[in-house]
């Protein structure tokens, strides 16, 4: 790692799952989060901790899955790096309006973590 370099933080994170309604119910239950409504469900930073930690969302999907959204400095740098160490290229780099650019890898084990440009 550069020196001029830190940890690079997670900055977001999803649930999803074939019944994004139930849980929402779940997650609200259990961790007592403000969960909004619509096809992406969004749950804000939480309070209470030492510092608030990153936002969220839930939503519907095929089955269930976490994912995390990781920023980086260098979205073809970051996707190059995962390859050469044994990931792979999930979703290319996607400039979406008026939200962050982002990209996807997959790990060794195939779990997706999101990029997000700096």
């Amino acid at each position: 790692m550069a020196e001029s370099d830190v940890p690079r933080p997670v900055v977001h994170w999803e649930i999803a799952g074939v019944d994004a309604e139930a849980l929402r119910e779940f997650y609200r239950g259990l961790f007592h989060w403000e969960i909004g409504d619509g096809p992406i469900m969004a749950i804000n930073p939480a309070e209470g901790g030492p510092l608030p930690g990153p936002g969220g969302h839930l939503r519907p999907a095929r089955g269930p899955r976490v994912t995390l959204y990781v920023q980086v400095r260098d979205l073809a740098e970051s996707l190059d790096r995962a390859v050469d160490l044994g990931g792979s290229v999930a979703m290319e780099i996607t400039r979406i309006p008026d939200q962050p650019t982002l990209a996807g890898i997959r790990d060794p084990e195939g779990t997706v973590v999101m990029l997000v440009q700096q």
